[in-house]
């Protein structure tokens, strides 16, 4: 049977376990259970330490150094943990293990110990400068714009899971003082100029490519850059595509013979209707010949003459459930941007694959297409293109409905003041003249 003693009018219990011979202590302070060793055999000096023990603990608890409420740390546990669960299969793994690392490395060592109700607009102020110069000691520049935003962002979704559990009974202001508005710069493109030479230089390299074995991806590279600017499709769009998601066909309303793609990307599954330029580009990826497991292929060296892997099986057409771009050819991409000087706009920004959705929303909007039947085709919202892609096309300017010139409004209460007349036309009466008195 355990040997129990109390002290300091029973807020203080001091027993010893079965089987020890040292004595433990423990009360109930701030709302939770708190309990130690005394590390003593003898029962006074126990008690001794078990009031010493009691005593600092309410001193701390009075100088706010024990918190009695939820911390930062444990809302932040609570958030991931939700997260991982329900978003699970929804949501980009690199995004999920991006709050993850921004939760870990500069959120938690922050604000971790800080109680819920400490985490005041101040404080997050406080964060950011304390973010600025961090990067500015360590890097010479301060973050990015997005990457606060992106902290700021996790920050918010962290004290949202604790209002939630009860343990904060209000979402503190998080918004940024002293912010002036953001440029709104669009994204990186090309310009019909720039596309043109941008595919002619793909063509080129498919039917010359510099290295022999790599002419199977210099073609699929030339049609991928073909088929992106003329669907619209973004990256991971076009590299989920199956070969069976694909279908020619005659359009009724224009005439024309185009593609119709069954989307899956990240709006779930859409659909989008194609350029003519699509076509022919469909067409010869359906028909060109696949090396041995083409969705496996490995990375080698330009230099280096080893054979492809896997060479004992037969080149083949492709299936209908193959996919119809099984491998980004990501460092040809960027030697052609590089070698015809288009790797960077005029504001510095990359050219990725990205760029070859914008420019085909930039060239239809070039052509006077209806921006709402845009973002329905590309899977997005009329705001977002308006807000990156039509505010920069001059087309979308109508010179005859700026340069208007209304006429001056007549002033009240006065008559028209009479015209004059060039001196030829005044009648000057000659003493001659009959009509003269």
């Amino acid at each position: 049977m355990t040997e129990h003693h109390t002290v300091l009018g029973g807020k203080v219990h001091v027993y010893k376990r079965p089987n020890s011979t040292r004595w433990q202590c423990s009360t109930y302070l701030g709302g939770k259970n708190r309990r130690t060793t005394t590390k003593e055999d003898s029962l006074s000096r126990a008690k001794e330490i078990a009031e010493d023990w009691y005593l600092q603990l309410r001193g701390k608890l009075r100088n706010g150094e024990i918190k009695t409420e939820k911390t930062f740390n444990e809302a932040s546990e609570q958030f991931l943990r939700e997260y991982d669960l329900i978003t699970q299969g929804e949501r980009s793994k690199i995004y999920v293990n991006g709050l993850h690392w921004r939760s870990r490395v500069h959120l938690v060592p922050f604000f971790g110990s800080l109680g819920l109700s400490e985490i005041t607009p101040g404080k997050v102020q406080e964060y950011r400068i304390h973010r600025l110069e961090e990067a500015t000691a360590k890097r010479g520049k301060p973050p990015a714009r997005n990457t606060m935003h992106q902290e700021i962002v996790t920050l918010r979704q962290t004290l949202k899971t604790a209002v939630r559990n009860g343990w904060l009974d209000r979402m503190p202001d998080l918004s940024e003082p002293y912010r002036s508005s953001p440029k709104i710069s669009h994204r990186a493109w090309f310009s019909p100029e720039e596309y043109k030479k941008l595919y002619e230089a793909t063509r080129t390299r498919a039917h010359e490519p510099k290295t022999t074995r790599y002419k199977w991806e210099s073609e699929q590279l030339h049609d991928f850059v073909l088929f992106a600017a003329n669907t619209g499709l973004r990256p991971d769009e076009a590299w989920r595509l199956q070969f069976r998601d694909v279908t020619i066909v005659e359009d009724d309303a224009s005439g024309q013979t185009i593609l119709e793609i069954e989307v899956r990307g990240k709006r779930g599954v859409g659909y989008c209707k194609s350029m003519t330029g699509a076509v022919r580009p469909f067409e010869r990826l359906r028909a060109r010949l696949r090396p041995p497991r083409a969705d496996h292929t490995d990375k080698v060296d330009d230099n280096t003459s080893n054979p492809a892997p896997n060479t004992s099986e037969e080149w083949r057409l492709p299936g209908p459930t193959d996919l119809i771009f099984p491998k980004w050819q990501r460092d040809l991409f960027n030697a052609i941007l590089d070698e015809e000087n288009l790797r960077f706009d005029r504001e510095g920004r990359p050219r990725t694959a990205y760029s070859l959705r914008h420019t085909y929303i930039c060239l239809r909007l070039m052509e006077g297409a209806d921006i709402y039947q845009i973002a329905k085709n590309c899977r997005t919202s009329v705001e977002m293109i308006e807000k990156y892609y039509a505010s920069h096309i001059k087309t979308n300017l109508d010179a005859a409905a700026i340069n208007i010139m209304r006429p001056r409004p007549r002033p009240k209460g006065k008559s028209n003041p009479p015209k004059r007349r060039n001196k030829a036309e005044v009648y000057v009466p000659q003493p001659s003249d009959k009509s003269y008195t």
